[in-house]
This record gives structure tokens, sequence and C-alpha cells, in this order.
């Protein structure tokens, strides 16, 4: 079943003087302080997941997180009723759930249930028996409606994204049609895991099967060389099992990015490869690892009839599709990484609000830099304190690993790396012989260079004076001479000692510079 889904309003927050382009902080927002705690219920094929928001921020942070690998819909398409034995550990799972929320004075809470509880004969009575003994009200969705969820949780995580989203549960397959904040034509398949079990045991006739399905499918989604946004369980399992062949050096999940060719080739491997072995060196579950062969034969078939351009990860889905449903626009249209580090700041900085004052004592030195950098400047300058209370010889290591291993949103790899490179060279002016150094290959050496000096360039501002550096000195950069000036206040040359004249050189040594010192003019 395809359908259009409905276009978002558009953004009319009128604080964008702020912060420039990057608009004012909504934390104070009534309709944002109403989002602080947010939990929501899955209730799959294949698990039962509950997880808390703590959703002031454009960036979900994950209070709470469980999943139950129930197996609820095991069986399903053979017997027409759910499996007996996931329906007793969903409703034990679902019972503990509607506790733990009651003891988080959670509002809202949302459960909603996916294809194996709408397609089952007994699913009416599933619903029913969850009210009463539980009092949760399961929402069962159908699959345009699913579809439309999980596009909206990549949009939340991804605003620029555009391509086709896939994805996959135990017992269905959703493709949505997204762009320019908003989802478009939807179907939903039959090409679950568990659904294929019960197709033929013979490969020939169940790449048959699935070729009709989705030839029938993208004539209805239409692709046209596209990228294809994964999301579900079993595409994260292979993309991590991507990054294993391909010894690739940051396990993050969320925007992970491959090549058909190269996803060919990790499919390929796996027909040949041990799993239970890849099982223990990955961390997957049992349950898990038991769909992986047949999502391959679905994802090869994919590939081979959508076309995409390049295939990329998503670790937000219907979950985070629920929490994005219940954002305000003004929200939804904030960038996911600024408000992230702006919460982060507020929470456990030293001194919040000095970041904004630190990117507008430091901006002079990027006037060329693209919108994509500047964003990575001032995410970097809200968070360049947020690890002080770490033990000073590992502040660097942990501001590195905080930026390159949390749950963030519109953040690729190289950005993540960048961010930590930046905040290391923050604390620290060597990075030589660091545990990180693998992970600086996914950074060109120009971005490695200009990460440094924007390190040192935070290091520098953040010691100058503590109230507001530019209030102490102004910052000029002429590239073409290479000349870094630095234009003193009368407080400024007191604040100019010895210890920010050494890491001003620091600075000046980075962007390959020579220096100038001077009074700053009056009036």
């Amino acid at each position: 079943m395809a359908a259009d889904g409905p276009a978002p309003q558009s953004d009319d927050d009128d604080d964008a003087g702020d912060w420039g382009p990057f608009g004012k902080p909504l934390f104070d927002d009534p309709s944002a302080r109403a989002l602080s705690r947010v939990g929501v219920v899955d209730v799959g094929s294949n698990s039962v997941r509950m997880v808390v928001f703590d959703g002031a921020a454009r960036s979900p942070a994950y209070f709470y997180n469980e999943k139950i690998m129930c197996g609820l819909g095991k069986g399903l398409a053979q017997t027409g009723r759910l499996n007996p034995e996931g329906k007793v550990r969903a409703l034990a799972a679902l019972k503990r759930f509607s506790l733990l929320a009651r003891g988080m004075d959670i509002s809202p809470f949302t459960v909603v249930a996916t294809a194996a509880t709408r397609e089952a004969a007994d699913g009416p009575e599933f619903q029913a028996q969850v009210l009463r003994e539980t009092g949760l009200r399961l929402h069962v969705i159908d699959g345009a409606e699913e579809a439309r969820l999980s596009a909206q949780g990549v949009l939340l995580g991804w605003p620029g994204a555009k391509g086709i989203v896939c994805d996959i549960g135990g017992n269905s397959m959703e493709l949505a049609r997204i762009g320019d904040g908003k989802v478009g034509r939807r179907v939903s398949t039959p090409l679950g895991p568990f659904r294929l079990q019960q197709v033929s045991a013979d490969p020939k006739k169940r790449k048959a099967h699935i070729d009709a399905i989705l030839e029938a499918a993208a004539r209805e989604i239409r692709p046209d060389n596209d990228r294809i946004y994964l999301v579900g369980g079993s595409w994260r399992v292979i993309a991590r099992l991507d990054m294993e062949r391909r010894n690739y050096p940051l396990t993050v999940l969320h925007e992970y990015r491959m090549t058909p060719d190269n996803l060919m080739a990790t499919l390929d491997w796996l027909r040949t490869t041990d799993l239970p072995a890849l099982r223990g060196r990955t961390g997957t579950s049992a349950e898990r690892m038991e769909l992986v062969p047949l999502a391959c034969e679905v994802l090869r078939e994919i590939i081979r009839i959508l076309k995409p351009s390049e295939i990329d990860v998503s670790a937000y889905g219907i979950r985070e599709g629920l929490l994005y449903e219940q954002m305000p626009e003004k929200l939804r249209a904030r960038d996911p990484l600024i408000e992230a580090a702006r919460m982060t700041e507020l929470t456990q900085a030293r001194i919040p609000g000095f970041g904004k004052k630190l990117f507008a004592f430091l901006e002079p030195l990027f006037k060329g830099a693209t919108e994509e950098r500047l964003r990575l400047i001032k995410a970097a300058c809200l968070l360049h304190d947020t690890t002080w209370r770490a033990h000073p010889d590992y502040r660097a290591e942990a501001c590195f690993d905080n930026a390159t291993r949390a749950n963030l949103g519109g953040l690729d790899h190289p950005g993540r790396v960048f961010l930590g490179l930046a905040l290391l060279h923050r604390y620290k002016n060597n990075r030589a012989g660091s545990r990180m150094e693998p992970l600086f290959r996914l950074l060109s050496e120009q971005d490695i260079q200009e990460a440094e000096a924007l390190g040192k360039a935070m290091r520098f501002g953040a010691m100058f004076s503590i109230g507001d550096p530019s209030k102490a000195g102004e910052l000029r950069w002429n590239p073409k001479k290479r000349l870094l000036t630095l234009a003193l206040t009368e407080d400024g040359v007191g604040l100019f000692g010895e210890v920010a004249k050494a890491r001003f050189a620091a600075l000046a040594l980075a962007l390959k510079a020579q220096t100038r010192v001077e009074a700053k003019a009056e009036g």
C-alpha cells in the first residue's frame, strides 16, 4: 500500500539573530520542556523495546533503553497466529515496562505494535490482554504508518536526508521516500526474515519471490539512483559485519556509509564465513544473527533492483520517529548537533554560555569556512570544556571519545573525528602516539591540520580571559600574508601573560603564521 505523507509546516522562529544562522536555544521554551521525558515502546515482530528519551534537546538522549528479543512474529506466516512463547515473553516485558514508566512518572508514554500484531489472527486478543493486565493501550499501526514513523526517525537524526528509507523488521519491510524534511510515498512489503523462513527452502525460488515484491514496490517508490537509509536490527548487524570485514576503525553505526560494491563484497563474504564466530567478535545476539542470512538475500536484491548510489545506516527509526512526532515544528527545524552540544554545555561545562563567546572570539580565523565546517567549529566551542572533571592526564582522550562515540545526530564519521581531534588539541598540543591514531585516517591531511588549528585556537581563547575573551582582545587573520594579529585591550595587556603567550605561539605555529601583537584602537 502506498501513501503520501503530510508536509511539515515551515519554521517561523524569528530568534535567529542570537547565533546567526544557528538560532536561539530552545531549552526554556515550554513546548521543548514538555518533552523532558518521553517514553515509547515498540512491540515488533522480533523484539519489544522500551526507550525513554531525555527529549528537550533536538538530538535525543537515551535516558533509559531496554530490549527483549521475544520473537513475537516467529512462525506467523505458517500459523497465522502470534508465537505462543513470544506472547508470554512480550507480555512479561510490557508489565515490567508499565511499572518502570510509572516509577519514572513518564508522560507521554506511547506503545505501538507493528507487523506481527496487526497481521495475526489473535492480534486483537493480544491487544486486549495487554490492556487488561498492564493498563497499556497498544496502538497497532498499519504498514504505511510504520513507514512514515521510521522515516521521521531518520529525519530526526539526519535533517538533510534525501532518498529512500528502508526499515526491516521480523515480518515486514517498509520503504519510504524522504526529502526536504518531508516523508513522501511509502510502501510496506512482506520481506521480513520471519516471513521469508516460510517461503521456500530453495534459494532460487526465494530470490524470485523477493524480486517480484521488490519490483512492485519499486514501481510505487520510484527509485532514481537514490541514497538508501537502512533502519532495523538486521541491517545494523550487516553493517557491523561490513565494518569487521573492512577493519573499519570507528564502530559507530549511525551515519556509517557504504558503497554498493563494497556492500556486495561483504554479502559475498558472509556466504562463506563462520557466522557464530563473527557473532562473538561483534557482540550480536544469537536470535539476531539467525536472521542475518535471509536479510542478506533481501539486501542483495535491493541493491540490484533499486540501484542506490550509496547505502547509509541510521540508528534512528520508529521510536525516534515517535519522539519527532511530538516535537514542535520550531524544534524539528533545529540542528541536532548544535542543540545536543548546547545541552551538554548547559549541564556539564564549568561556565555554561562561554562557548558562544569563545566562538565569537575565534570566528575571524574561519571567515572562509563552509557552513558545514562552521557548525563543527561551533559545536567544538560549545563542547570545549565539558570534560573538565576528568583527570588532567585523560581529558584529551575523554574529549575525543565523547565526540566520536556519543549518540549525536547530524554528524557523519569524518565530522566526528574532526570534532574529536579539535577537542583533543584543546587540551594537548601533540597527538603523536595517541591510541586514536587509526581513526585519523578518516580525515584528509588538510582536515587534520584544520582540526589541530581549531583545537589550539580554543586552547588559547579558553584561558586568555575567563569571562569573555573578546573583552581582552581581538583576533585578526590574513590568510594571504599568513599573519595572525592579536589586538589587546587595556585589560588584555595584563591578561597576556607567559602561558597565554605560549598558547598564542602554538596557535600561530598550527596556522603556519607570523604573529603581531598590538594595542586595540579605542572607540
